[in-house]
């Protein structure tokens, strides 16, 4: 559906109108696709012939580089992140966005139903393919005055790249180019203001764990605030690794660190649990008992899954000659509370209490019980019926804790 023909002033009344929108928008910390899909119908509503819309910014993640949302005026609209790489794609160095990025322009426009075009790009095939007549793409960069500057297409900086194609016989009209220049600086106010909600959720959530994330998010930032949880506490450690640590480079520990906790974290997460830090070579996690009700199942069945997921990963390694490790973990349950603790200008959002001093106590039975995995019987007791894999391993005085413990492991 073309868009409609409207008089210039019809079309200035309605940018007023959707600058104002958009404001509203980035305040309420509306979702980009919801706020895009709204503006790209409001302009072709105003007279302007959209046919696509892509809008690119970079990300702060640390598997995602860049995102990017697109608007299509047939309704198939789409989000796509762009993995964090240290060399750029074919695809990217052969597209308008990196040529507009390295090179000293703030704007570049090309009409597609040239037969020798000035600027052409792979894409630009497509585009042709699906009826599009013209293209136009501006960056604004958020930290610099200075828009045409060049940047690097791999460390790009705060800011935004967005790219438009019509359809319409004789393309982009100089009042349409010129409406559009108009929109960017509240478009690109609501990005980054959606960007930097993003951002916080993003980096939190890496640091801290979603749960202590959304938390903290939320308000929850006063220093001693907590609450009580009941919990099924996860302690984890690899097996040897001050030895390997001695015996090989930095570099292959730090690869050797982030290949198995990879699969630490991932299981875990994927069992509905929360990693709340790392420590060296190790661990702590949480199920939440409010949030999982059969927390204790779901934590001993990850158990099962780690110890799956680390034996995959080790036939991997060796295969690529690789120093492989294994390791310990210790599953305890009880009450800790949950919540900031620290310094006036540096917080932790954890754990404490009893439980998670005996979890770590139990962790530390591993090497004298000579098993992987130690569950306490606050965990394995209510699953012995389920779970027939859960052995008894005899009751241990734990040092630091009053009451001996009955241990268990998985068979």
């Amino acid at each position: 559906m073309a868009a409609p023909i409207v008089e210039n002033w019809e079309m200035t009344a309605a940018l007023n109108d959707l600058t104002a929108w958009l404001i509203q928008q980035g305040l309420e910390n509306t979702p980009v696709e919801i706020w895009l899909e709204g503006s790209c119908n409001r302009l072709v509503a105003a007279g302007i012939p959209l046919q696509r819309v892509s809008v690119s910014m970079q990300a702060h993640h640390p598997e995602i580089g860049a995102v990017a949302f697109r608007w299509n005026r047939d309704g198939k609209n789409e989000r796509e992140d762009f993995q964090r790489s240290r060399e750029s794609t074919e695809e990217f160095l052969l597209s308008p966005i990196y040529y507009l990025l390295s090179n000293t322009t703030d704007e570049i426009r090309q009409n597609l139903t040239m037969p020798n075009p000035a600027l052409n790009f792979p894409i630009f095939d497509d585009f042709r393919k699906s009826g599009a007549t013209d293209y136009f793409a501006a960056k604004r960069l958020f930290l610099r005055e200075d828009n045409a500057a060049s940047v690097d297409p791999n460390q790009a900086e705060e800011g935004v790249v967005i790219s438009l194609t019509t359809d319409a016989p004789d393309g982009f009209t100089d009042a349409h180019l010129d409406g559009l220049r108009q929109l960017l600086p509240p478009l690109c106010l609501t990005l980054k203001s959606a960007a930097n909600r993003h951002m916080a959720e993003d980096i939190t959530a890496a640091y801290m764990g979603r749960d202590a994330s959304k938390r903290v998010l939320s308000g929850d930032i006063t220093r001693g605030s907590s609450q009580t949880i009941s919990a099924v506490i996860w302690y984890f450690d690899l097996k040897g690794f001050t030895k390997l640590s001695e015996t090989s480079p930095g570099t292959a520990i730090i690869e050797l660190l982030n290949d198995y906790f990879a699969e630490a974290v991932d299981v875990v997460e994927s069992h509905g649990g929360n990693v709340l830090k790392f420590m060296g070579d190790g661990l702590l996690a949480i199920f939440d008992m409010d949030q999982i009700p059969d927390a204790r199942r779901v934590a001993v069945e990850a158990a099962l899954e780690l110890r799956e997921a680390f034996m995959s990963l080790n036939e991997q390694r060796v295969a690529a000659g690789l120093t492989t490790t294994d390791f310990t973990l210790a599953l305890h349950a009880g009450d800790v509370l949950y919540g900031n603790i620290g310094g006036k200008t540096r917080l932790d959002f954890t754990v404490i209490g009893p439980a998670v001093n005996t979890t770590s106590r139990i962790l530390g039975m591993c090497s004298a019980v000579d098993q992987a995995i130690v569950i306490s019987a606050n965990v394995a007791a209510p699953l012995l019926e389920g779970i027939p894999a859960l052995v008894s391993l005899g009751q241990y005085r734990l040092r630091g804790v009053r009451d001996r413990q009955e241990l268990f492991t998985l068979d």
